[in-house]
């Protein structure tokens, strides 16, 4: 069975984080040895669309964000979109980190650029300032936290409607209806520049 067209089942995963949350070492190493593809494949999409050449590789990412997950004991595991979820979250922070980094290493020089086609044509085809999509999205949770939420679970987390639902535990019309609005706005906002309003 290839983990990347058949990912580990929900229950499954469910099982695991609980059993982690109560300090089973063993369930770690076997939930991480379940996700591990799947995060990956969700790295490498992302990175997929960001600009040749990138210097940060998937399993680098990967990595990073597992080093995290795992030293963030204070994490009430509840399912599967719930860890999903918070591995998006993780990966946009070390994604942030790394393309400031790589701003300040060129000293204010280009910033990265990222393709916004998978966030509905947000920004023409040349892609946009990374570092701007993420002042965008900052500005965006004041328009609406869970707005925001739901662009860095789709864009950043690869979750589907249904998942992000589940995550939020709001209804998945809810969760169609804000990506709609969020999508818009964005692309209003990554045309206009970073001044709100």
């Amino acid at each position: 069975m290839n983990p990347e067209t058949n990912p580990p089942s929900t229950h499954r995963v469910t099982r695991l984080l609980a059993a982690w949350r109560e300090g089973d070492s063993a369930a770690t190493e076997e939930l991480m040895a379940a996700v591990y593809e799947e995060l990956r494949r969700i790295a490498r999409g992302y990175l997929h669309r960001e600009r040749g050449g990138h210097t940060l590789q998937p399993t680098a990412l990967v990595h990073e964000a597992y080093l995290q997950l795992a030293d963030d004991t204070q994490i009430h595991w509840r399912n599967r979109a719930h860890f999903y979820g918070i591995a998006a979250r993780i990966m946009r922070r070390i994604l942030v980190d790394h393309a400031r980094a790589h701003a300040a290493a060129k000293r204010g020089g280009d910033a990265e650029k990222l393709p916004l086609d998978a966030v509905g044509e947000i920004a023409a085809p040349g892609g946009v300032d990374y570092l701007a999509l993420d002042d965008a999205l900052q500005r965006l949770v004041q328009v609406g936290p869970r707005l925001s939420e739901i662009v860095e679970l789709k864009f950043f987390g690869g979750l589907t409607a249904r998942e992000i639902a589940e995550f939020l535990q709001v209804s998945e019309r809810t969760v169609l209806g804000d990506w709609k609005f969020a999508r818009s706005w964005l692309k209003r906002e990554m045309e206009t520049g970073s001044n709100p309003g």
